[in-house]
């Protein structure tokens, strides 16, 4: 599978199973267009009509080379014939038109042993804000509110530690809710997983999620010192903040958040962080909030398209879908500007990695939920992540008895991107594994189905992706 598209100026044709991603001129652009379904005459000829034409051939050729065309056109039939060599080589070395190698290998990845490797505890299931687009009700995820005992959060990492089987590295995420409403919990478990890694030849990487609204140098410190990563959620610029992140009394938390962000920010040296906001239909513009993010100073940004039912009035929609391209476009082109201002940033949905990338598993399946990656509710219940929680037919079972539903297992671990009929013919698969189970259950009752907005979305996200990439070689 190939696919082509222009943008900024580039002409990328991205071989899709190889991975390889070739910048190239109009004519290797049009003749890749045309090589798999026309023999070579076919594809001779019509490059032979279409650059013959007044002005088109200049664009390949210096104008000395131009100049010095046969009248016959043997120099143009030349070209495009050593073109078409060009390609015929890159697909014997498999650069281009490479055969699909991993739905052959679908079988043993759905046999594959699974450990659990993440959790992310909801270490409080209750918020100091009222963000109206809130998938977690208001921090209470369809139950009632409740904060997670050291009791609960100390069983979750020994549930953790006895299923994470040889693997070293495991991860753990404070989540809410806002985490920061049960800090001193947060505190004990991280001191009781520092403990626990010689004992068991375990490592944990620590991370928070917070709004922010009760951060203070005493939390810096210890987020500076503990957690491998903070996300930091603001939507943008204030009164984009201030409508969809109220407190509960009403009042807006931009004036409150932005200068602790800012500082633990900086006490970060600008790494390790995130500051993650959500664009809905009333901040359509949302290159915007970005650019305002960046002007601040802030180096690691993340502004993502709020996932909502179309009868919420914040809810993106289909007709929205052109502007919101355009929007990655012109928010692409701005980071091309600033990096030559010596203002770059980077944007957490434009990071790709073309040279190696995730491994085979993880491009077939992505965040593992359900299998490798669980989420804990303050009393114990575990369910495939923390957007299910509150669903209670995806209760998997409890830290203390451990997974009661070796089925959820097996549907979760099958879930992949050739279980999904919308994925086969895509040429993002391996780049967002078959999106979010989440969202495809969401939208369509399903999780081998996919959120078809979030597609759209993700495979724009892709192609500008791809874009700064070849910019910056």
């Amino acid at each position: 599978m190939v696919h082509q598209y222009k943008s900024n100026g580039y002409n990328i044709v991205l071989d899709v199973n190889s991975g390889m991603v070739h910048v190239v001129d109009d004519l290797a652009y049009d003749i890749i267009e045309m090589y798999e379904n026309n023999p070579r005459e076919a594809i001779m000829a019509a490059m032979l009509e279409k650059y013959s034409q007044p002005g088109l051939l200049s664009q390949l050729l210096s104008p000395e080379e131009a100049a010095g065309l046969d009248k016959d056109g043997e120099t143009l039939a030349k070209l495009v014939g050593e073109v078409l060599d060009d390609v015929e080589q890159l697909k014997q070395d498999g650069a281009l038109f490479t055969p699909d190698i991993y739905e052959n290998y679908i079988k043993d990845f759905k046999a594959r042993s699974t450990v659990v490797k993440a959790l992310c505890l909801h270490i409080a299931h209750d918020c100091n804000l009222a963000c109206r687009y809130c998938f977690a009700e208001e921090g209470e995820y369809k139950g009632h509110r409740e904060l997670m005992s050291y009791e609960v959060g100390k069983q979750a990492l020994d549930f953790l530690i006895a299923n994470s089987g040889n693997r070293r590295n495991l991860e753990v995420d404070f989540f809410g809710g806002e985490p920061l409403m049960n800090f001193q919990v947060v505190k004990d478990l991280v001191k009781y997983g520092r403990e626990q890694e010689a004992l068991h030849n375990k490592k944990f990487r620590f991370t928070l999620t917070t709004n922010g609204i009760l951060l203070n140098d005493d939390i810096m410190e210890f987020a500076n010192r503990e957690m491998s990563n903070v996300v930091l959620s603001i939507d943008g610029r204030k009164e984009v903040n201030d409508r969809m992140r109220p407190s509960r009394n009403g009042k807006g938390s931009y004036e409150l958040i932005v200068p602790k962000f800012k500082k633990l920010a900086e006490s970060r040296n600008q790494t390790n962080y995130y500051v993650r906001g959500t664009f809905t239909h009333n901040n359509l513009d949302f290159s915007e909030d970005v650019k305002h993010l960046a002007d601040m100073g802030f180096k690691q940004i993340s502004v993502e398209p709020v996932v909502a039912l179309p009868e919420e009035p914040y809810a993106i929609k289909e007709e929205d879908l052109p502007g919101l391209f355009e929007e990655y476009d012109k928010l692409a082109k701005l980071m091309l500007e600033y990096k030559k201002e010596g203002k770059d940033f980077n944007f957490f949905h434009f990071m790709i990695d073309l040279t190696g990338g995730p491994c085979v598993a993880k491009r077939l399946s992505g965040c593992g939920s359900g299998t490798e990656y669980l989420a804990v509710t303050p009393w114990g219940d575990l369910y495939p992540c923390h957007q299910f929680v509150g669903e209670e037919e995806f209760l998997m079972g409890n830290v203390f008895e451990g997974v009661k539903t070796p089925e959820l297992v097996q549907e979760f671990k099958h879930c992949n991107v050739y279980s999904k009929e919308k994925c086969r013919d895509c040429f993002a698969k391996f780049y967002c594994s078959g999106g979010c189970a989440a969202n495809s259950f969401k939208f369509h009752g399903d999780i081998n189905d996919a959120y078809d907005i979030g597609c759209e979305l993700q495979r724009k996200r892709v192609e500008c992706a791809i874009m700064l990439k070849a910019a910056q070689e």
